[in-house]
């Protein structure tokens, strides 16, 4: 088997060939750790939790889609926005940014903290849009946008996609991060109250499956890790698809927060642990800068793995600078297209879906980020990485550290860990299963086969029913992908590489009255074209390559669908109107406010102060982070500010000083007024 990285959103597994596993090879054998009795009870407690809270939504959640896939449009902004950031923090993620700051620095993770402006961008600018739309999913916004037959054809097209190919492939790397996770602490082979008999017929299935589902593929007891994993996943699947499917949204939310909570809270003790075994918080930045003074992982200088700025920091080429200021726009859930709109539109105000946002970006950039960086730095002393190895293998060294550094821990804080990390995986398959579902039960079944095939208006309860099958095909579906990953591992990154197309397009349809499903379906098509050229003329295998290639298809998607726009457009005026009247997109729609006998200069207003809003926010934020980060961990000032105190207080100044400006921006001036009329 050809070496091949196996990436599940953020996890990567490499495969050499003979179909050993580095990963495991270097820390599977000795990663296996037994379970006190308080451990797991810690995790029967969350096992019963959720399934109360799948119960007491029941009835409710079976009334309407909106009950079920909205929850009644009822969510507090506190709840949707840890509810976002719970199903972000799966439970692969950790292992990923392990392995990102040691061997690229700290520095590396603005690749993931620069969506933080994503999230603000949709919370100020576009979440009050997406509710006041009505729409249940944003393939549904499509016809409420668009008109004519391109609009019900873009509809289907993103309703299989987002609902059934990417969709259930996250899904399935989502499970195979599950086993990862389980594999070396849910050991039914050896516990006494599993009988061996029931044993032996997973054995047997997995054994006529014939796909090894284990990180170590190779040994005589193969199989036995394979049959502990299938019955992990079943538990673990079983248990999400009830409560999921049997109270909906409100059920999964009221999880999430849970599991957000639990997590937190393990992972600063798994990082007070840690920490305390290495010799305290003061003294590891020192012990850093010792350990690795001749260099570190992947060849990477102590200073460096510190370093929150790219002059120090390892692989800053201003390509991969760029991609880091962009790649945020330069995705398929720009505008919030998928589960992040699906959060804003269940909330119950605008006001509470601008606070989401807020939520999500603190708790999933700031909160997070200041826990994990000492207990990853803790980590990198506590089991020294081998300097020998190369920088894939060295990454998945250091993803396995962590699970090596859960295995350490003592009785209770294990089970906290272990109850967290199974629950994170959770929050991801609930939210994926029920947000594919919405697309299969409102975008397939209802508009297509309902109303266009069969000519009938179905029942609020039949679709309900609907939905609660779907999440059972969808979790099949995942479960299939989950046992040939290894030969979609570049189907993944095809993907993302796709997705980098759609983003510009998805955000322009709010913004500017004169794209057209044309120019959507183009742009789709464009990154379609573009795709094996880039692959055939950029290599993707480099960090600046990848970077190119994503930069290349985001611009000429783009651009092909800007361009089309303008050829084909624009849309009918009576459609425009109506979009314009109900969903009050911001930006620049001038003709067609003109049109209606409203103000253009109100929604163009907006969109400036949302985006003033969401810049400083990000700003804000960023600053706070590289403040108490640096102080944390003792990081270095960028070579173009050398004096170390002075740069602190002024990133610390900039981030406190900015909170009531981005604030006032972003709910001084109320919109939930209806609009304006125009005066000329």
């Amino acid at each position: 088997m050809t070496t091949a990285v196996l990436a599940s959103r953020s996890i990567s597994l490499v495969l050499e060939p003979g179909g050993t596993t580095v990963a495991y090879d270097r820390f599977g054998r000795g990663i296996e750790s037994s379970m006190a009795t308080i451990d797991i009870i810690i995790i029967l407690a969350f096992i019963a939790y959720a399934i109360s809270s799948g119960l007491s939504s029941k009835d409710v959640a079976g009334e309407s889609l909106d009950e079920y896939f909205l929850a009644g449009r009822s969510l507090p902004g506190w709840k949707a926005g840890l509810s976002m950031a719970a199903t972000q923090f799966a439970a692969d993620t950790p292992l990923m940014v392990t392995g990102l700051v040691a061997t690229a620095g700290v520095f590396s993770l603005w690749r993931l903290w620069i969506y933080g402006l994503a999230f603000l961008f949709m919370g100020f600018v576009l979440a009050s849009s997406w509710r006041r739309s009505g729409v249940l999913t944003d393939a549904e916004l499509t016809e409420l946008r668009y008109g004519k037959k391109p609009a019900a054809v873009l509809r289907g097209i993103k309703a299989i996609y987002f609902g059934t190919v990417f969709n259930c492939m996250v899904l399935g790397f989502v499970l195979l991060a599950a086993t990862r996770i389980a594999e070396p602490f849910l050991l039914w082979d050896q516990w006494s109250f599993f009988p061996d008999s029931l044993h032996q017929v997973f054995v047997n299935l997995a054994e006529w499956i014939d796909t090894p589902i284990t990180a170590k593929v190779t040994g005589d007891d193969v199989w036995i890790r394979s049959a502990n994993n299938l019955i992990s996943i079943l538990a673990i699947v079983t248990i999400t698809t009830f409560y999921s499917t049997t109270g909906g949204l409100r059920s999964v939310v009221n999880t999430d927060v849970v599991q957000f909570g639990l997590m937190m809270v393990g992972t600063v003790l798994f990082a007070g642990y840690v920490v305390g075994e290495v010799g305290g918080l003061a003294g590891l930045p020192d012990a850093i800068r010792e350990r690795f003074a001749d260099g570190g992982p992947a060849g990477i200088e102590a200073d460096a793995i510190l370093s929150f700025t790219p002059s120090t920091a390892h692989e800053a080429s201003f390509a991969v600078c760029l991609l880091f200021a962009v790649q945020w726009f330069a995705q398929m859930n720009s505008d919030g297209t998928g589960y992040l709109a699906q959060r804003s539109m269940a909330c119950k105000s605008d006001r509470d879906a601008k606070q989401a946002a807020i939520w999500f970006t603190v708790a999933q950039v700031l909160v997070r980020s200041l826990v994990w960086l000492p207990l990853i730095l803790g980590l990198l002393l506590l089991f020294p990485p081998d300097l020998s190895l190369g920088r894939e293998a060295m990454q998945v060294d250091r993803e396995y550290s962590f699970v090596l550094g859960i295995a350490s821990l003592p009785a209770g804080i294990k089970g906290l860990m272990v109850t967290g990390m199974l629950a994170a995986l959770a929050s991801t398959v609930d939210t994926h299963l029920n947000w594919g579902s919405s697309y299969w039960t409102n975008d397939i079944y209802k508009r297509f086969v309902c109303q266009s095939w069969l000519k009938k208006e179905p029942t609020p309860k039949s679709l309900v029913r609907v939905a609660r099958v779907a999440n059972i095909g969808i979790l099949l579906i995942g479960l299939i992908i989950m046992t040939q990953l290894g030969s979609i591992a570049a189907a993944w990154q095809t993907s993302l590489v796709l997705g980098a197309g759609m983003g510009g397009v998805l955000v322009l349809r709010w913004l500017w009255w004169r794209l057209t499903a044309w120019g959507e379906l183009s742009a789709i098509i464009g990154s379609i074209v573009l795709l094996p050229i880039l692959s055939a003329t950029v290599n993707g295998d480099t960090t600046e390559g990848n970077a190119i290639r994503l930069l290349i298809m985001f611009v000429g998607s783009t651009a092909t669908g800007v361009v089309v726009s303008f050829i084909t457009g624009p849309e009918e005026m009576e459609k425009l109107i109506s979009f314009y009247k109900k969903a009050r997109p911001p930006g620049y729609w001038g003709p067609v406010a003109t049109a209606a006998g409203l103000d253009p200069a109100q929604q163009v207003r907006r969109l400036w102060r949302g985006l003033a809003a969401t810049a400083l926010a990000g700003l804000s934020i960023f600053s706070v982070l590289t403040c108490i980060g640096s102080l944390l961990i003792d990081s270095p000032a960028p070579t173009w500010f050398p004096i170390r105190a002075l740069w602190l207080v002024l990133v610390g100044a900039v981030g406190v000083g900015l909170i009531p400006v981005w604030w006032k921006l972003a709910f001084g001036h109320p919109e939930d007024s209806p609009l304006q009329a125009h005066s000329e």
